[in-house]
């Protein structure tokens, strides 16, 4: 089988970067013509402007509302919101009563109940459970079949807490009225059943009293669905994580349900989020270590949706929307407009310093500039697409600084190629042992520029996480260029004739990259035993002080440690030829004397 040259190879890299490019931005231009994607970025609340809400605090029996629980509902509220993607919100109390929401752009619906919904969350056994559907209004059960507490209940599951009125408004309740699936305006006394709807299943539970509080969840994860064996499903599951308490009581709740025995409704807990059913799963095993699963026909979005409900969603307090109203940016286009004008200023610069540096050579650094460029920008837009991401000023400030750092990879690759040429290799060999040098020093590079992101994006908040992300995700594409552009542009032109042979405006030209130049171009070394080229000071002086220009200190001490250990063999050659030359004298006065 014939072995696959570096040209072929190279070519077969440079064919998958533009397949990727082009599934980009077909994925965007399906995106924009089916959904609602757009071929131009997401702006942030600084740049575009949006909505203002006004959150004020529904309090029962007019207890006053602590600094403490305003502070945790504004960080509860702030993980909603950026749950769904790098939004750029402004979150902030204001009076120390009220919470200010601004969001970019009009929040849709789903947006809007995720920041309302006042989340009084918590765990109730089900007592007893129906279809939805109210009965007609002259069948209702008479009085006397109305179940009647015998005794005082003995634990939440006990069906003595069901009275006759509990009963009768479990019967007069529709959960086909949209009306009922509304949020609780007054949530039911935590030590007192209450009815309840699911509107998943439009079914009807009886609930007792609160047993676990969402305040003891940790939090809350979704995923596959794993057997006994550890084995992948094809059913997705939602994963809860309590605390110490939590996991302690919840326990205590497994143990007297599973012990009911499945197929009586009070086997089910209810999970009761505002007044209504999130979910009424069946207890199928004593949960002793406090992470338990919910397993049932989710689907993704449905198991995502739950898990980002109960992660979030023990708010202190419940709030509504008192007012809302449209803002204009804080910033605004002329903003955009010079920064934009700043980073084509940074483009420019490194262009010219490329070409300066490195002569024709430098177009490659701005044709990965382009290339990179260009796979940023489809990625910010599918982003802001699919996971409602939006650029701010300082998102662009994140990709003005990426500038640098993708010119970084590139001149430590060129000079890798550079130290490679000097040492006598021909410019194929050079590209090659350079990569092999280089990449290493990039990866370690571009690893250091994920991990400050990284780090950056989960401790701050607010635009300096837009500017995290942008770093973050220039430094992905700087990888991606790299590898595979960078690289196999230079795999081919080390094959053409202009570069191959060290053109003086290639930026390879041996006479210019001081050192010792065995590299004679055309990828040919010198033969053994001839004797090398050397590019003298006074021969060529331009060339000389280029190359003294261009070196490091590391390669000018090793040039005149070579010239000294040069002219020291000079000198003994010398002393010896002019030894042998007065012995020869010697002999032949001696022989003329005799």
């Amino acid at each position: 089988m014939p072995r696959t040259g570096p040209g072929t190879a190279a070519k077969r890299t440079l064919v998958w970067l533009g397949a990727l490019t082009a599934l980009l931005a077909i994925l965007l231009g399906a995106g924009s013509y089916w959904s609602t994607a757009s071929w131009s970025p997401r702006l942030a609340l600084d740049l575009e402007g949006g909505t203002q809400m006004i959150l004020a605090p529904r309090v029962q029996g007019g207890s006053e509302i602590t600094p403490e629980q305003l502070d945790q509902a504004v960080e509860i509220i702030r993980q909603r919101v950026d749950g769904s993607g790098v939004a750029e919100a402004e979150i902030n109390t204001q009076s120390g009563q009220n919470v200010i929401v601004s969001l970019p752009g009009t929040p849709d619906p789903e947006t809007r109940d995720l920041i309302q919904a006042s989340a009084q969350m918590e765990f109730r056994p089900v007592l007893a459970g129906g279809p939805g559907q109210a009965p007609a209004a002259e069948t209702p059960t008479p009085d006397d079949q109305l179940p009647k507490p015998a005794a005082e209940p003995q634990n939440a599951s006990d069906p003595n807490w069901i009275t006759p009125e509990l009963y009768k408004e479990f019967e007069a309740l529709d959960c086909l009225d949209p009306a009922a699936l509304e949020p609780a305006e007054e949530p039911a006394p935590a030590d007192q059943p209450m009815v309840a709807c699911e509107p998943d299943t439009q079914g009807k539970y009886i609930l007792g009293p609160v047993e676990v509080p969402g305040t003891d969840i940790s939090t809350a994860s979704y995923g596959l669905q794993r057997s006994a064996q550890g084995q992948a499903l094809n059913t997705w599951a939602v994963n809860i994580d309590f605390n110490d308490e939590g996991t302690r009581t919840f326990r205590e709740v497994t143990e007297r349900l599973y012990a009911i025995g499945q197929g009586d409704p009070r086997n089910q807990f209810a999970i009761v989020l505002d007044g209504r059913i999130v979910s009424a799963p069946t207890t199928n095993a004593v949960i002793a270590d406090g992470n338990p699963q919910i397993s049932g026909n989710f689907t993704e979005e449905s198991a995502a949706a739950l898990s980002e409900q109960l992660k979030y969603g023990a708010l202190p307090i419940s709030f509504e929307i008192q007012s809302e109203q449209q803002i204009s940016a804080t910033l605004g286009a002329d903003q955009l407009r010079l920064g934009l004008i700043a980073g084509l200023i940074g483009l420019v610069l490194v262009a010219v310093y490329s070409m300066f540096q490195y002569r024709l050579l430098g177009l490659v650094t701005i044709a990965s500039l382009v290339v990179a460029g260009i796979l940023t920008y489809l990625a910010i837009c599918i982003l802001g697409w699919t996971e409602n991401y939006r650029l701010s000023l300082a998102g662009v400030a994140g990709l003005i600084v990426a500038i640098g750092q993708t010119a970084d990879s590139f001149i430590v690759y060129f000079e890798r190629i550079r130290d490679e040429l000097r040492d006598g290799r021909g410019l194929i060999s050079a590209v090659e042992h350079g990569w092999r040098r280089a990449k290493r020093t990039v990866l370690a590079s571009k690893a250091v520029n994920l991990l400050a992101a990284l780090v950056l994006y989960f401790v701050a908040v607010g635009n300096v996480r837009g500017f995290a992300f942008t770093l973050g995700l220039t430094a992905i594409a700087d990888l991606v260029v790299v590898f595979l552009f960078t690289h196999p542009v230079l795999r081919l032109l080390a094959k053409t004739r202009f570069f191959g042979e060290g053109h003086p405006w290639s930026g390879l030209d041996p006479s210019r990259l001081g050192g010792i130049p065995l590299y004679r171009g055309a990828g040919r070394l010198r033969e053994p035993g001839e004797e090398p080229i050397v590019v003298t000071r006074t021969k060529n002086k331009g060339a000389a002080a280029e190359a003294d220009r261009r070196m490091t200190i590391a390669e000018r001490r090793r040039a005149e440690q070579q010239e000294a250990v040069a002219a020291r063999t000079g000198s003994t050659a010398a002393g010896r030829t002019g030894s042998s030359v007065a012995a020869r004298t010697g002999s032949s006065q001696k022989e003329n004397n005799e």
